[in-house]
């Protein structure tokens, strides 16, 4: 077991080993003499020609060394799975315990980690030299296996199958593996490719091995990649995400629907803003082009989503952060309240917190005097039933309960109001009748396609409906002044950055002040 107290090392090998005798004592010399900080996994997979005696040999000499044991012969990707379990460096690379891949090429597959230009690095055997010439159905297969995974990923690898993977360990300890066997190639891929992790491929050399030598992989296992391509290529994997993955990828598709919510709220939204649980980015969108968008998840696969998907993008930035966490110098919204937002949205996230009166207390905090908080939540307590459950909601609100909350935690209420009227009743019999824990993806799609009508059904202000808007300000000097101060000061752990980026933001040309918080309107 790695010592706790010691700083963690740069980079994890895991050595997937079964009956490699002749060739794993040559191989983890090679990946020792590799002047990196690491640490060596070699997960034995009950191997039976002594391959365990010699790496126990040499552990017992190397502290770097880590030897676990599989309880019997369970196949390389169960090996894999493990090592990935045990692994506590920044970066996790796969090593096959033969001699076909160079050890000293791992400075140049981690580069790219390191630089912060990649998640994930894969070492391409088709794109590097010297290596040596394979055997012809053995490169046939590979090709064939590497243009069915890129057709299922969107993807443009020449390597799919190559052994050396490289991944920041969150990443790829986020990620939930199944595979035994060879199939855990293919898995990966689509995996990462599903969460739109930013894939880099480096060219590496290969000195492959016959079969006498004791290659292990046969055409069978070329079948099961196969099938695994296709498994997890055109399939979601729901036990690897997040329990909101399908609603929130879902709810994404409705185009007209986010645009009306959306319609909704624009008044209120200022130029710096927060918002909490942005999940896979559908409202993020409609903030860009603001001064400063920080959108935030509690989840890791949502984090890295929005991370790759608005990367490089002036003025937004990515952050963890949940309003459930407790408050204290560990909780991440202490370093937040330094930007001085002006408005922080919640679209479909305070129905989800444990405790939602606290929740508004920690955004009331992250607010800068004058502030907004915008919320969206499902309305009716009347309604709630087995729909509800199946998509995590704790609970459903009524307006006299959100504005009373709302004034609790501190907020003027400026605006309380219903929408989409009419779609209580296909909630109503989904929920009730039915007991479905999801709404039917053709139902979603006619209910997307049918919004104009709803909006004009809802009219000006509805006594009712299935969802909520409320607008609450943080009492105290307009939130525009305070966000002009807090960027002369660059107050909180995080002024200094903050100051940079508002700096870069002065060197443009003709800069425009802030402009002031939209007057409330009448919501039509």
């Amino acid at each position: 077991m790695p010592d706790p107290t010691s700083k963690p090392p740069l980079l994890s090998v895991i050595v997937p080993c079964y009956n490699e005798r002749s060739t794993v004592a040559e191989l983890l010399r090679n990946v020792r003499d590799v002047p990196i900080d690491k640490e060596i996994i070699v997960v034995d997979d009950k191997s039976t020609d002594g391959s365990a005696g010699v790496v126990a040999a040499l552990a017992a000499q190397w502290p770097e060394i880590r030897h676990v044991f599989q309880p019997v012969n369970m196949g390389k990707g169960a090996a894999i799975r493990r090592g990935i379990a045990e692994a506590v460096g920044d970066i996790v690379i796969i090593q096959d315990a033969d001699l076909e891949y160079d050890p000293n090429e791992y400075p140049k597959l981690i580069q790219p980690i390191v630089d912060g230009h990649a998640d994930v690095v894969f070492g391409s055997r088709f794109e590097g030299y010297p290596r040596r010439v394979m055997l012809y159905w053995h490169r046939l297969g590979n090709n064939l296996l590497t243009f069915l995974s890129n057709c299922t990923t969107n993807l443009d690898l020449t390597d799919m199958e190559t052994c050396y993977k490289v991944f920041r360990r969150d990443v790829i300890q986020s990620i939930i593996l199944k595979s035994n066997r060879f199939g855990i190639e293919p898995e990966i891929t689509a995996k990462v490719a599903r969460r739109g992790y930013r894939i880099f491929e480096v060219p590496i050399s290969y000195y492959g091995r016959d079969y006498w030598e004791g290659k292990k992989i046969n055409w069978k296992d070329g079948f099961s990649a196969i099938w695994t391509i296709f498994r997890y290529g055109l399939f979601d994997d729901p036990s690897s995400e997040p329990a909101t993955y399908k609603t929130l990828r879902r709810r994404g598709s409705l185009k007209r629907y986010n645009e009306w919510i959306w319609q909704r709220v624009a008044p209120y939204v200022g130029q710096r803003v927060l918002e909490v649980g942005a999940g896979s980015g559908t409202m993020t969108k409609f903030l860009y082009g603001r001064e400063l968008i920080v959108a935030t998840d509690k989840e890791t696969p949502y984090i890295d989503r929005l991370r790759n998907a608005f990367r490089r993008r002036p003025g937004m930035m990515v952050e963890r952060l949940d309003l459930d966490r407790p408050d204290g110098p560990e909780n991440d919204a202490v370093d937040l309240a330094s930007y001085a937002f002006d408005t922080v949205l919640c679209i479909n996230v305070l129905e989800h917190t444990t405790d939602d009166a606290a929740a508004l207390r920690r955004a009331n905090r992250l607010l800068a005097p004058g502030g907004r908080i915008i919320i969206f939540v499902p309305a009716g307590k009347d309604l709630f039933g087995t729909l509800d459950q199946g998509i995590g909601h704790q609970r459903r609100y009524d307006k006299d309960e959100l504005v009373a909350m709302l004034q609790t935690a501190g907020f003027e209420v400026e605006e309380a109001v219903y929408q989409n009227r009419a779609a209580k009743l296909a909630w109503w019999l989904n929920s009730t009748v039915f007991k479905r824990q999801a709404l039917p993806a053709a139902q979603s799609k006619i209910f997307d396609h049918l919004v104009p009508l709803l909006k004009a059904l809802d009219g000006e202000r509805p006594k009712s409906g299935l969802s909520l808007i409320a607008v609450g300000r943080k009492s105290g000097v307009d939130a525009t002044n305070a966000a002009l101060v807090g960027r002369g000061s660059g107050v909180g752990s995080r002024g200094s950055e903050i100051g940079s980026a508002l700096d870069a933001t002065d060197a443009a040309p003709s800069p425009t002040p802030h402009p002031p918080l939209p007057t409330p309107v009448e919501i039509p």
